[in-house]
C-alpha cells in the first residue's frame, strides 16, 4: 500500500502521549503520506507527557479540512486542551463533515465529543473517559480498534498497530490523493 500524495494532519498541545503522536507520524510518512503537525497556537512546540517535545508545522487557525485527506488526534492530556481551541475543534468536525478520515486513541475522543461527531456511532476510548464518549452519544465498545463510517478510534499505545494499519486501509480505499483531485 502506498499512501504518497496523502496529505494528514496530526494534532498536537501539551502533554501529548509521546507514542500516540510519534508512532503514526512516522508509520505514515513511512507510507508515503505527507503529514503535518498541527498546533493550537499556544506555542511553537509542545512537549509531551514525558517531556519529549514535538514542533509545529502549522496552527489550526491557517489550515482547513480541505487541506487534509485525513485527521489524527493523539491522547495523553493534549485532547483537553485541544478541545479549548475552537479552530482545532473546527477542523475536526469539517474534516469529518466533509468525510475524511478522523483517528483519534486513548483520550482523544474528547476532542470527537467536543466536534459533535461522536453521536450515533460506535466508538472506543481509553476506559477512563467511556462515560464521555458514551454521554456525546456513541455506542462505546472495547476493542483494540473501530472503524465506523470515516470515524477510527482505538484505546490505548498496545493498539498502535491495529489502529494504524485501520488508518492505512482506509487512506488506500479513498480513490485518489487530495491534491491529484484538486488539480483537475
Amino acid at each position: 500500500m502506498s499512501l504518497h500524495g496523502k496529505r494528514i494532519a496530526i494534532l498536537a498541545e501539551k502533554l501529548y502521549e509521546d507514542l500516540e503522536l510519534w508512532y503514526p507520524y512516522y508509520r505514515l510518512k513511512e507510507e508515503g503520506a505527507l503529514v503535518q503537525v498541527v498546533g493550537t497556537g499556544s506555542a511553537d512546540k509542545y512537549e509531551s507527557k514525558h517531556g519529549y517535545p514535538v514542533k509545529v508545522d502549522v496552527n489550526a487557525d491557517q489550515v482547513s479540512a480541505d487541506d487534509y485527506d485525513a485527521v489524527l488526534v493523539p491522547g495523553g492530556y493534549a485532547p483537553d486542551h485541544m478541545r479549548r481551541s475552537p479552530a482545532m475543534v473546527k477542523l475536526v468536525r469539517e474534516a469529518y463533515q466533509q468525510g475524511k478520515i478522523v483517528a483519534a486513541i486513548c483520550h482523544a475522543p474528547w476532542m470527537l465529543a467536543s466536534a459533535n461527531v461522536l453521536r450515533g456511532k460506535t466508538a472506543t476510548s481509553v476506559g477512563a473517559i467511556k462515560d464521555d464518549v458514551v454521554n456525546a452519544g456513541a455506542n462505546w465498545v472495547d476493542k483494540e480498534v473501530v472503524r465506523d463510517g470515516n470515524l477510527i478510534t482505538a484505546r490505548k499505545p498496545d493498539d498502535l498497530p491495529a489502529f494504524c494499519r485501520e488508518i492505512i486501509a482506509a487512506l488506500s480505499e479513498q480513490r485518489e490523493p487530495l491534491r491529484a483531485q484538486a488539480a483537475r
